[in-house]
């Protein structure tokens, strides 16, 4: 795909989110509208999470045709060129009135995360990274905290019921062990976002989907941050885990969470 196909897409999409956007907050300001239904313990549904994906699925559908699209809740395939859609993550936020929800839309080529959006627009956040390029939060350039003391680090340790408690428990005990002051904030894709722009200097989950992180992932990597190869094996179907932090705390947030990272060209 050539550089300007990616522009295209880029900018295209841009675009498409400022919409899907606009009927997701339509939807957080009316509550009674949610349609508030669970797939599983702690999963929320609401029905602007069909409504936002489905806007989405219909616009990328039409103007790139050749493309490829999975989303959390209509599945899809991959190919080399795949968009991968969470419509709403954090639905439990979203659900409850917590601003502290996005949208995310990643576009992979031959596995390999290219071009990053997330819209936060309940917080007037617009992230976006493109392989290369660097990374922005509504138009500025971001970078990570390059902080490299784990005694003064601020954690973010996503939770999942795909994973034991006490393994998760056991993460968390570990961080507080090392003097890292921990929190849990209810959105992967706003976590990994949260590391690109320095609020927090680290971000780990013991297993995580691939919508949660393909887009946070070209955020959080042109903004200076190191991750685990999340895409290796069957990661984009099944999911992996993701660790995603400042340089500095490679060594000690790989013996934290168990996860090891890998160095990406940007």
């Amino acid at each position: 795909m050539s550089p300007a196909d990616l522009d295209l897409r880029q900018f295209a999409v841009l675009g498409l989110v400022h919409e899907a956007s606009r009927v997701a907050l339509d939807y957080f300001r009316k509550s009674d509208s949610l349609g508030i239904t669970m797939k599983g313990t702690q999963d929320w549904l609401t029905v602007a999470d069909g409504a936002v994906e489905e806007l989405l699925r219909q616009r990328l559908a039409v103007l790139f045709p050749q493309d490829a699209i999975i989303g959390e809740e209509g599945g899809g395939e991959a190919a080399d060129a795949v968009w991968i859609i969470d419509p709403i993550d954090g639905t439990s936020n979203f659900a409850r009135g917590d601003r502290n929800w996005c949208i995310s839309i990643g576009l992979l080529l031959n596995g390999v995360p290219e071009i990053g959006i997330v819209s936060a627009p309940a917080l007037d956040e617009l992230y976006l990274g493109r392989r290369g390029q660097g990374a922005t939060l509504n138009g500025g350039p971001i970078k990570v905290s390059g902080g490299a003391d784990i005694g003064r680090a601020y954690v973010e340790l996503g939770w999942s019921t795909r994973i034991p408690n006490a393994d998760y428990l056991a993460s968390v005990g570990r961080a507080l062990d090392a003097g890292a002051a921990v929190r849990r904030a209810g959105s992967g894709t706003l976590g990994l976002c949260h590391v690109a722009n320095g609020r927090t200097d680290a971000y780990a989950e013991l297993h995580i989907n691939a919508w949660d992180v393909a887009a946070g992932m070209v955020i959080a990597g042109e903004a200076g941050a190191r991750m685990n190869d999340f895409f290796a094996g069957d990661g984009i179907r099944r999911g992996n885990p993701i660790l995603c932090c400042t340089p500095g705390l490679v060594p000690e947030l790989e013996r934290i969470t168990g996860i090891m990272s890998r160095h990406r060209d940007h």
